[in-house]
């Protein structure tokens, strides 16, 4: 099977928390690339790859530290364009022949500069920055501890800050290119005439669409899959409904959804998701009523990361026990998201840190019998919508909110019952149709209720309660790396808050979390 070929994009990850996002501002240029960690790139490694430019992230460790990361000497020696931001400059400094020194975090002497900076241009000029600068000086976002204290041979300085005169850097002749600050956060607001100014040095023609994707991704799943048939988990979401959609279409009846009600649902999911899967997109799809195996299992369990495991495990033992009753089934389809992975799992011996796990996330047990077919494992969440609506998906598919594969146990802090999850279904049910009556369910990239582990005295008519309290969330989002609380009025949680107490026994307190992401994660375990 031949694939179409594209011109790729290296991304070396040193562990910076925002790599992602320099893959998302290269995808919306429509260049491929990809992330990978240093310490598997080798010699071999970018032969095989063969990128037509790269691109080295930031990163938590000091280069002035001995061992500190850096990548093999050889990406310097490809003859393509490299761009090296915050800490890649600094290596890309250190390694050909300039110097670094430390701040005060990795004990030197210097100052550290985090936050909001201004870049002014230099006389000198470059590609790099045509038509970036929009006035006299261009607001970037800056995070750094150490600082270059000498150029490199061959570099020039184009950009200078306050706290950085070698802001913008470069080796025009090799085509070597250096910033300090962060291109790809929202805080740097032109952040993606950058990024689309490298890659016209690097000559990308912009040839990963959507559609590309889709053909590929259907000739990958064939290849893959051969005659063996998949089954596939159904959660509802976008995620799970846009590769059963992908698959089917590669594959036809060798798929088998399987739809697992692990009591952990919204009011009503289970009827709305078998309905729309059998009615809307003519799929094969089984039933399976486990509510009792997951609430028996969760009893007693508290620890999130406790409680995602058992679900990610016990949603692994059913799927193998309808896999059992389906004549040649060797995989299983799961719709798990490059987020999902980017928060799940550290290179070995890596600086970045696990945030959370997901139940999907990590591969199978080789008991199991099953291989894994994640054909969005490489795709944002607003990539899968795209997607979504390149299959034909209709728009009450691709517009619903993320839900979780772990469901409510998630948006339950503490121990799980019966009795707090039925309240939560239906304080869930009214947030959400306050949010369509009021129109602004579509202005919201998530929205949900928590139950809080707590009890409060209120007082209704005459009397006391010691109920439950609540925590309403909404979210904007692109990708769902970062989130911003969304800002409803003071009338339409005020409506919401009396609506809830009103209409749901067991909750007696409404409140609203306006927590972002970072700091927070945008579910509350």
């Amino acid at each position: 099977m031949t694939h179409q070929i594209h011109d790729r994009l290296l991304i070396i990850d040193f562990g910076s928390q925002v790599t992602q996002l320099i893959a998302r501002r290269l995808r919306e240029l429509n260049v491929y690339c990809e992330i990978h960690p240093f310490n598997i790139v080798d010699d071999a490694f970018l032969q095989g790859f063969n990128p037509k430019a790269v691109i080295l992230s930031g990163g938590p460790a000091s280069v002035v530290h001995e061992n500190s990361p850096r990548p093999p000497a050889a990406v310097f020696e490809l003859g393509v364009p490299v761009l090296g931001i915050c800490y890649g400059q600094q290596i890309m400094m250190q390694m050909l022949g300039g110097l670094v020194e430390g701040g005060k975090i990795s004990g030197g002497g210097g100052t550290a500069e985090f936050g909001r900076a201004y870049i002014a241009p230099t006389e000198e000029q470059t590609d790099l920055l045509r038509g970036w600068f929009k006035t006299d000086r261009e607001q970037v976002w800056m995070s750094h501890g150490d600082h270059v204290s000498r150029l490199a041979p061959g570099f020039k300085v184009y950009g200078t800050s306050p706290h950085a005169p070698f802001a913008v850097t470069a080796d025009t002749d090799r085509e070597f290119y250096a910033v300090q600050f962060h291109p790809e956060v929202h805080h740097t607001p032109n952040g993606l005439k950058f990024y689309e100014n490298f890659v016209h040095i690097a000559g990308f023609t912009g040839d990963w669409t959507m559609n590309a994707y889709r053909d590929e991704a259907v000739e990958k799943i064939r290849e893959q899959v051969g005659d063996a048939h998949v089954i596939c988990g159904l959660s509802g979401g976008v995620d799970s409904s846009v590769a059963a959609a992908l698959i089917h279409e590669a594959i036809g009846d060798q798929l088998t959804c399987v739809f697992v009600d692990h009591g952990l649902l919204r009011k009503n999911e289970a009827e709305e998701v078998v309905a729309m899967f059998r009615d809307h997109m003519n799929l094969r799809v089984i039933y399976a009523d486990e509510a009792e195996l997951f609430l028996g299992e969760l009893e007693g369990q508290s620890d999130p990361e406790t409680k995602r495991k058992i679900i990610g495990r016990l949603f692994i033992d059913v799927f193998q026990k309808y896999a059992n009753d389906i004549e040649g089934a060797g995989f299983l389809a799961q719709g798990t998201l490059y987020p999902d992975v980017i928060e799940s799992v550290s290179f070995a011996g890596g600086p970045s840190v696990t945030i959370k796990s997901h139940h999907n996330v990590g591969g199978l047990p080789e008991k199991m019998g099953l291989k894994l077919v994640e054909p969005l494992r490489e795709l944002f969440k607003d990539e899968v919508r795209v997607l979504g609506r390149e299959l034909g998906l209709p728009p009450s598919f691709i517009g619903r909110h993320p839900f979780p594969g772990p469901g409510l146990a998630i948006r339950c802090p503490g121990e799980i019952t019966r009795e707090k999850l039925e309240i939560l279904r239906e304080a869930d049910a009214v947030y959400i149709d306050q949010i369509r009556r009021h129109g602004l369910y579509d202005d919201i990239w998530q929205a949900f209720c928590a139950i809080l582990p707590v009890r409060t005295v209120g007082v209704m008519g005459d009397g006391r309660t010691y109920d439950f309290a609540c925590a309403l969330r909404a979210v904007t989002s692109v990708d769902g790396m970062t989130a911003d609380y969304y800002p409803f009025s003071h009338d339409f949680l005020g409506e919401t808050a009396t609506r809830i107490i009103n209409e749901v026994p067991g909750i007696n307190r409404v409140t609203y979390d306006i927590t972002s992401k970072p700091p927070g994660t945008i579910e509350w375990e």
